[in-house]
């Protein structure tokens, strides 16, 4: 068998099911996984909806360990994913799964995301990376602040950016029910149990 059909079948192996590509990360990432981590199907699924031509760039808004890109590059080698994170220990895990995967279409970028700049990308993916700051929340780690008026303000800075992007922008949200989209975006399909929810700018 030649090697590169060899190495396509080796990486298919990870994507049988949630807990086979878990197991790709450390215990203690692998135990925030039901909580804080994309599942595959979701993935699978908002990746097909936010790659509508070939070298479309996509932003999942607080990347955690990686597990939307990985698996959406993998979906979707037609386009080009980018992970924003502020934790260096879940930019390392995903960087790692990144290469143990081969993967090329993808890359994590640690830092803010109130620091980079939305207009480098095309469309974007958010699974509530804000609800940490609520209250009585499950939280990934103690490494960073969090309150509630950052909850806001994050919330606030998002829709400033979304805001501002063109017609034609897509926005794909899971379990994320209080975020509130700028006028113009349309709410245009809800998949897996209604949780993921895929949004078109139209004007």
């Amino acid at each position: 068998m030649p090697a590169k059909l060899q190495n396509s079948l080796e990486t298919d192996e990870w994507f049988i099911d949630d807990d086979k590509f878990n197991s790709l990360y450390p215990l203690r990432i692998q135990k925030l996984a039901e909580l804080h981590w994309t599942p595959l199907q979701v993935a699978e699924h908002a990746s097909a909806f936010l790659v509508p031509k070939e070298g479309a760039k996509i932003l999942d808004i607080g990347s955690g360990a990686g597990k939307f890109c990985l698996v959406a590059s993998h979906y979707k080698p037609q386009g080009f994913f980018y992970g924003i994170e502020q934790r260096i220990e879940l930019i390392n895990v995903a960087r790692e799964a990144k290469n143990r995967l081969r993967l090329h279409n993808l890359s994590f970028v640690h830092g803010n995301f109130t620091q980079i700049d939305f207009k480098q990308f095309d469309h974007f993916y958010f699974y509530n990376s804000f609800y940490e700051n609520v209250m009585g929340t499950s939280k990934i780690d103690y490494k960073i602040d969090y309150s509630l008026s950052l909850y806001n303000y994050y919330n606030s800075y998002l829709f400033s950016q979304l805001e501002k992007m063109p017609a034609g922008t897509r926005v794909a949200t899971y379990h994320t029910f209080d975020i509130q989209m700028p006028q113009g975006y349309d709410l245009v399909e809800k998949q897996m149990g209604k949780l993921l929810h895929f949004w078109i700018k139209s004007k």
